[in-house]
C-alpha cells in the first residue's frame, strides 16, 4: 500500500478517536490499562507522535534520549495534566503526517528501524489500540472497519520480534494466517500449504496482537507447534512484552 493511502487511513483512525474524546466530559475516567485515564491514553499518543517526528528529523537526538523504565507511564501522566492536550495531539499528528509523507529510508525507533510506510502502519495500530481502551472506558462498542487490516498485518510481521522479546528463538517454520475481515472478506498471510496455521475473525486477531482482550475471549484457532507457541505471546507493539488483560 502506498504511503498516501496509509496516511489517509491514519487520519481516519485518529479522527474516530478524536470524535470520541472530544465528546467525553471527563478525561480522568479510568481505562482498562492499569493506572491510565483517558487523558493518559491521549497523552501517550501525543508523546509518541512527537517521538516519531524526532526520529525522522533528528535520529541522533532520538537515540540519545534517556529511555528509563518508567518513561511511558511518566510521559503519559505528565501529558494528561496539560490543559490543551487535545489541541497538542491534533497539531502533533498533523505534523507527523507531513513528515511521513516526505520521509525516505529507514526511521530509527524503539524497536527495529522502520520504513515510512511501516511507521504509518504502526501509528494506525497504536491509535486503534489506545482508542479501544478509550472506547471501553466510555462503554462504546466500535464498529470495526477495514483499517484493522493494518493492525493484523503488523501483528503478523512482528511474529519473530515477539519470540525474541520473550527470550525464544525465532522459528524457521512459516505460519499461515487466515482472517475474516469485518465485511466477510478473506485476509491471508504466509504460504497456503504451511503446517502451522492461525485463523479467526480479524477483529479478534487485532485484539490479540494489541493485547486488548484476554486470549480466552477470542475466537482464534492455532494449529501446529509454532502457531500454538506464538499466539499467547503475539504483540504488534514495540517494547517489552505486555501483561495483557
Amino acid at each position: 500500500m502506498i504511503i498516501a493511502d496509509l496516511l489517509a487511513d491514519l487520519d481516519a483512525e485518529s479522527q474516530e478517536l478524536d470524535d470520541l474524546v472530544a465528546a467525553a466530559p471527563d478525561w480522568s475516567l479510568p481505562t482498562p490499562a492499569q493506572g491510565w485515564t483517558i487523558g493518559h491514553q491521549i497523552g501517550h499518543l501525543m508523546w509518541t507522535d512527537k517521538a516519531a517526528i524526532l526520529a525522522i528529523t533528528d535520529p541522533e537526538a532520538f537515540q540519545a534520549q534517556p529511555l528509563t523504565g518508567d518513561i511511558v507511564d511518566r510521559t503519559a501522566a505528565e501529558a494528561a495534566e496539560l490543559p490543551n492536550l487535545l489541541e497538542l495531539w491534533r497539531d502533533g499528528r498533523a505534523a507527523l503526517r507531513e513528515h511521513l509523507a516526505r520521509a525516505e529510508g529507514k526511521i530509527v525507533w524503539f524497536g527495529p528501524p522502520m520504513s515510512p510506510a511501516s511507521m504509518a502502519t504502526a501509528r494506525i495500530m497504536e491509535t486503534w489500540a489506545h482508542g479501544q481502551d478509550v472506547a471501553d472506558a466510555l462503554g462504546v462498542v466500535r464498529e470495526p472497519t477495514a483499517r484493522i487490516r493494518h493492525v493484523c498485518h503488523l501483528g503478523v510481521r512482528t511474529m519473530g520480534f515477539a519470540f525474541l522479546l520473550n527470550g525464544l528463538a525465532v522459528p524457521e517454520a512459516e505460519v499461515r494466517v487466515e482472517l475474516t475481515g469485518p465485511g466477510g472478506e478473506s485476509w491471508t498471510w504466509g504460504p497456503e500449504g504451511a503446517e502451522n496455521r492461525v485463523s479467526g475473525p480479524a477483529l479478534d486477531f487485532a485484539w490479540l496482537v494489541t493485547q486488548r482482550r484476554n486470549r480466552k475471549e477470542l475466537a482464534i484457532e492455532a494449529t501446529g507447534e509454532v502457531a500454538e507457541q506464538w499466539v499467547p505471546i503475539a504483540q504488534a507493539f514495540a517494547g517489552p512484552p505486555g501483561g495483557g488483560r
